[in-house]
């Protein structure tokens, strides 16, 4: 367990970190101590970049040091920019010209390099002293990431300091406060729902600066819908419309100034349960070709997806065994699906439960189970646009969704039947005949119910009475 002391030292670090104040310049330069006369010019680092072997008197130890931190330069009627203040200490020798320092961006690979020149005859004078040079010339970003080397002219092999450093980020209030990378403005918002607009007024943004506004979906980032538009810096009136499709918890408006690097604001004011709708669960598409149902959000939500057969009697939809699946990524998908309309994907979440039946509006083919009574059977077939399996049994309903065995399985093609022999105890209102697709991984199952039995005598011309049942034809149009 941390101790209490240890956990106060942790916040008092993170305080001071984040309320540093930022060293001020005025301007950007170079300065030697020892009274040596120095001068930088740019360097492509190219023709630096290849060793050479060090003199035997030259120790590896010539560079002594290196120290980054960050200054600010503030110029009156300008914008406030961030330097990196790079300190080196080296010993001066008779072998070294001067020194060259180089900082990439490890975000971006971009290199600045410097060459300082020491005035030879100074230096050599004060051959064996140590020297210190300060440059505070490269300019950086907020929260660059940065890799910094020092090397001498020439460049001896080993004789190198190099150092990673990270650039404050908007959390230092005095970057927050001055860098306009990190002046984010405010804005409220109004929704009109008839035209589908959302309007987004900005207030506390850089004057003459321009500002851009734009809806987008959030995930780990922010995706762009196509609703963008730019706010002019010299427009007395900061405000702008956005038309959306649909209100989905994850749409959000993200503001931020026109130059490289800005800040972002966002705010995501549907992210309540109420804008947990059924257009949320919209982009269901069926591939024919694969017999593939698939479902992509359109936001990021926490959903239990189930493949579910609706019921006619109440519209429950009941859950299809082994189809449960959780939205984790970008997809849902399952294989080998049947297009039966009463076949449904539920969606559940904290808010609630919605049902999307994908084939309920007759786009695909749907198959039919249908019976006829002949002498004391029930004959059981099907009817498909394609060829299909199909397997049958005699269940007892024991619950609205519940039908337990009490039969044989039977298996049958499409244009094909299979007989089944009825008795007297088999005609009642809670046994049914139910079938299902065996060619697919996800069917769901139909059942023709309270199968009405009568047993009439007649008189044959033998004279023995003969057991007729008679049976109300049944189709689809019944299933429960």
């Amino acid at each position: 367990m941390i101790s209490i002391h240890f956990q106060i030292l942790l916040i008092i670090l993170f305080w001071n970190s984040d309320c540093q104040i930022i060293p001020r310049i005025q301007e950007c330069g170079l300065s030697c101590s020892q009274g040596i006369h120095c001068k930088s010019k740019p360097s492509s680092g190219i023709f630096n970049s290849f060793c050479h072997d060090a003199p035997a008197s030259l120790s590896f130890m010539v560079l002594k040091s290196m120290k980054i931190s960050t200054v600010m330069k503030c110029v009156q009627g300008s914008p406030c920019s961030l330097h990196l203040n790079i300190k080196g200490t080296l010993s001066l020798d008779e072998s070294i010209r001067g020194l060259e320092i180089c900082s990439l961006s490890l975000d971006t690979q971009q290199s600045q390099c410097t060459f300082v020149r020491f005035a030879r005859k100074k230096s050599k004078m004060l051959n064996g002293k140590k020297v210190q040079v300060q440059f505070n010339c490269i300019e950086v970003k907020v929260a660059q990431h940065i890799y910094v080397t020092m090397k001498t002219v020439p460049n001896y092999c080993e004789v190198k300091l190099s150092q990673e450093y990270c650039v404050e980020d908007c959390r230092n209030s005095d970057v927050g406060k001055y860098i306009p990378a990190c002046s984010v403005g405010k804005f409220d918002y109004n929704v009109d729902r008839a035209r589908k607009i959302i309007s987004v007024n900005i207030s506390n943004s850089l004057r003459d600066q321009d500002y851009y506004v734009r809806l987008c979906h959030k995930w780990f980032t922010c995706e762009d819908t196509g609703a963008f538009a730019v706010i002019k810096g010299k427009e007395s009136l900061k405000s702008v419309s956005l038309k959306y499709s649909q209100l989905l918890p994850c749409l959000c408006i993200e503001g931020w100034l026109a130059i490289p690097d800005a800040r972002r604001i966002q705010l995501c004011p549907f992210e309540n349960g109420k804008y947990y709708t059924k257009a949320l669960w919209d982009n269901i598409v069926y591939n024919p070709a694969t017999q593939t149902l698939a479902w992509e959000p359109a936001c990021p939500v926490l959903v239990m997806v189930n493949l579910c057969r609706l019921m006619k009697s109440n519209d429950h939809c009941e859950d299809i065994q082994n189809s449960s699946k959780n939205s984790s990524e970008k997809q849902v998908k399952y294989s080998r699906v049947d297009t039966h309309p009463r076949l449904c994907m539920k969606f559940t979440t904290k808010q609630g439960s919605w049902v999307k039946c994908p084939f309920a509006h007759g786009e695909f083919p749907a198959w039919k189970m249908r019976t006829a009574a002949v002498a004391e059977q029930i004959q059981v077939f099907f009817t498909f646009q394609t060829k299909a399996q199909f397997s049958v049994l005699v269940c007892n309903r024991t619950q609205l969704a519940s039908c337990e065995s009490i039969g044989m399985h039977h298996s049958v093609s499409v244009g094909d039947s299979v007989s089944i022999a009825m008795s007297q105890e088999m005609c009642g209102s809670t046994i049914c005949i139910q079938g299902w697709r065996t060619d697919v991984d996800y069917s769901v199952p139909l059942q023709i119910c309270d199968i009405h039995c009568g047993f009439h005598g007649q008189t044959y011309g033998d004279g023995n009475p003969a057991k007729a049942m008679t049976h109300r034809m049944k189709s689809v149009h019944s299933l429960h």
